[in-house]
């Protein structure tokens, strides 16, 4: 049902003609008015200029991009690939839209204020990189607001995201299970028995994502995980470095240390280096990602490549609807394990 502005008027308990002010912002209203109608607006999904009906042809030149953190080089890549994309025939200026770039920092509230903000621009399309947050509450949020923007004309495309069905929305998903088993089993190959793992937030879908392949290929070798051998954290190097030093800690014999994220690695590399040890002579590491700085570190870092630019591309052409969606609206990207330096068979 098309919510209109006497609704939102209603909702906040002043006239349609308050509403009005407020949301074209030509008039002065009270604080504490404003804010109950935006209140309104927000709890009613309400679209600014018509119903939802009539936005399929009247989207803006707008595109948004909503990341975690533009600084980590895993969102930037893909932030950049998206707008390399985004020309085309149909904006204004020479076919060129405009890319806005949606920084969360991983706030479940900015995600939900980012796509609210999105809809009622009209965006012409949204792209969402990374993993979604494990929280049913807010995965219900999510969709909903995807929903609205679909049916309003607004392409939706997940980069790295599990699909989200039921709402409209294109996903390319990353295979992080099989990655994190193909870079463990390799790992086992080598004869690594001892297997510490970093893994990153516990809310987020890719986190669980590559613990569990981890976990899947130590099970089909028979080995069974200690509790002691699992740490969280951010997908920082901070994190890497700490969680590292705790693992050691609680497990001084230790062979090889994964990591969540390449990052994350890097800090687990420099952990090691301050406590005596070798890579990979005492210790072996590797990452996950492949990102730019991984072949340049010291020992070169051992990892899961996924294609982030050719995947981020891949997500602007659908979004502006120059590339033809996949089959079912869902694709698996897959990764390639990268073995480098970082990596050895254990001492014996």
């Amino acid at each position: 049902m098309t919510v209109t502005l006497a609704d939102v008027a209603a909702r906040a308990q002043v006239s349609p003609a308050t509403v009005s002010r407020v949301l074209n912002g030509n008039y002065p209203v009270a604080a504490s008015t404003r804010e109950r109608v935006l209140k309104a607006v927000d709890e009613l999904d309400y679209v600014l200029n018509g119903p939802a009906s009539a936005l399929a042809a009247a989207t803006s030149d707008l595109v948004g991009i909503l990341v975690n953190d533009i600084a980590d080089p895993f969102f930037g890549i893909m932030a950049g690939a998206v707008q390399s994309e985004i020309g085309g025939p149909g904006g204004r200026a020479g076919g060129e839209r405009l890319a806005v770039v949606c920084n969360t920092g991983g706030s479940p509230e900015r995600e939900l204020t980012y796509l609210t903000l999105l809809q009622r621009q009209r965006a012409a399309a949204v792209v969402l990189t990374g993993g979604a947050m494990e929280d049913a509450g807010h995965q219900a949020a999510v969709a909903a607001k995807l929903r609205k923007l679909t049916e309003a004309g607004t392409r939706v495309v997940l980069c790295g995201r599990p699909p989200a069905p039921g709402t409209g929305a294109i996903a390319l998903t990353f295979d992080n299970r099989g990655g994190g088993r193909e870079l463990t089993e390799h790992l086992i190959g080598l004869g690594h028995r001892r297997l510490g793992y970093i893994a990153g937030p516990e809310e987020r879908t890719t986190t669980r994502h590559r613990l569990e392949g981890h976990r899947a290929a130590l099970a089909a070798h028979g080995i069974e995980e200690d509790a002691r051998w699992t740490v969280h954290g951010p997908y920082d190097r901070q994190s890497g470095y700490e969680a590292t030093l705790e693992l050691l800690r609680r497990d001084p014999s230790l062979t090889a240390v994964v990591a969540a994220n390449d990052t994350v690695a890097l800090g687990a590399c420099a952990a090691l280096r301050d406590s005596g040890l070798r890579i990979p002579r005492d210790v072996s590491v590797a990452g996950f990602d492949d990102l730019p700085f991984s072949i340049d570190a010291v020992p070169a870092l051992t990892t899961v490549r996924l294609p982030l630019a050719e995947a981020g591309a891949r997500a602007g052409r659908i979004a502006m609807g120059r590339q033809e969606a996949p089959i079912g609206g869902n694709a698996t990207v897959r990764g390639e394990l990268m073995v480098r330096g970082s990596s050895g068979a254990p001492r014996a």
